[in-house]
């Protein structure tokens, strides 16, 4: 039987590309979506999802209304150079594709009809998944099989500032509420999400033959994307596709290598802002929420089954 999926996200060209991954991957089936502001606002990432859900001849996947703004309500801003206006590089969704969204409460029902058949796979900021948390309490949110959340780097750069990585920075005081009450919880930090590099030569072996409908958009979005890391990253082979590493680890636990802690999300406005704290010494002062933290992965074992998914034919028996 394939993971059932409750997805939070914020698409962007990361997130999208991890969708496509999910729809494409047997092994997996997504329950319901809640999209959020993050690499766009909430409104457009709920119209790229379900641009990509009509692509698909997935519509019946329910889209649930996540948070528009951080907890602190500060302004956000977004990166059009990186992710394209739209979310989807240089793809625009027809104006026609409007996502129905349901409350917030219908996630509850997810979690109640599901239990613990239930994963829930957060790949953007922390906030709609820490408001979930706020209304439900902790008995509720942690009434499923667990939670795999991609944020933080530990004893490695952030991507935002020096010591932040963008979904904790961006809402540290989510990030901090999640890492202190998700139980059964797995972080993916960049420093296995950096590893995620996918590169021109991979996407070319996806779209020689055509399998899926998503193939005709996969080398545009990819190819944006790419362009953008090169200048971010001068030299850089491929663009890392974080948000997809995050599902691939749901069914592949075993490509990673774990080590157990607590965490904590510094919610200073200087330097420590968004950056997650672990104590990794031989005998380390812990209280609180452990978390098991994804520290190595092994590249491979991702990019093969990256191409072998997105290459696979989409599968609508429901």
């Amino acid at each position: 039987m394939p993971q059932k999926i409750l997805l939070y996200c914020d698409p962007g060209i990361d997130d999208s590309l991890a969708i496509i991954y999910a729809l494409l991957n047997p092994e997996i089936e997504i329950v319901g979506i809640v999209t959020s502001y993050g690499n766009v606002d909430q409104e457009q990432a709920t119209q790229n999802v379900a641009y990509l859900l009509e692509l698909g001849g997935k519509k019946d996947i329910v889209l649930i209304g996540g948070a528009k703004t951080p907890l602190s309500g500060e302004f956000t801003p977004y990166y059009p150079e990186i992710h394209g206006e739209e979310g989807l590089g240089p793809i625009k969704p027809p104006a026609t594709i409007k996502g129905e969204l349901l409350n917030f409460d219908a996630i509850f029902k997810i979690i109640e009809d599901y239990g613990e058949d239930l994963v829930i796979v957060d790949v953007g900021r922390s906030t709609s998944l820490a408001i979930s948390f706020n209304l439900a309490g902790e008995e509720t949110m942690n009434g499923i099989k667990g939670f795999y959340l991609m944020g933080g780097a530990f004893l490695t750069p952030g991507n935002v500032t020096a010591g932040a990585e963008a979904n904790f920075y961006g809402d540290p005081i989510a990030s901090g509420i999640v890492m202190e009450k998700a139980k059964n919880a797995v972080l993916y930090p960049l420093n296995v999400t950096k590893e995620a590099v996918i590169t021109p030569a991979m996407i070319g072996e996806i779209i020689k033959e055509e399998n899926n409908p998503y193939q005709s958009i996969i080398k545009e979005i990819f190819d944006y994307y790419f362009e953008a890391y090169q200048k971010l990253v001068p030299g850089i082979e491929g663009s890392p596709l974080h948000d997809v590493m995050t599902l691939f680890a749901v069914t592949t636990p075993q490509a990673f290598k774990y080590v157990e802690k607590v965490v904590t999300v510094g919610l200073d406005e200087g330097n420590l802002r968004g950056v997650s704290i672990a104590d990794f010494r031989p005998k380390p002062d812990e209280i609180g929420n452990k978390l098991t933290i994804a520290l190595e992965v092994n590249p491979e074992e991702f990019a093969q089954k990256f191409v072998k998914v997105m290459s696979s034919p989409i599968s609508n028996d429901e």
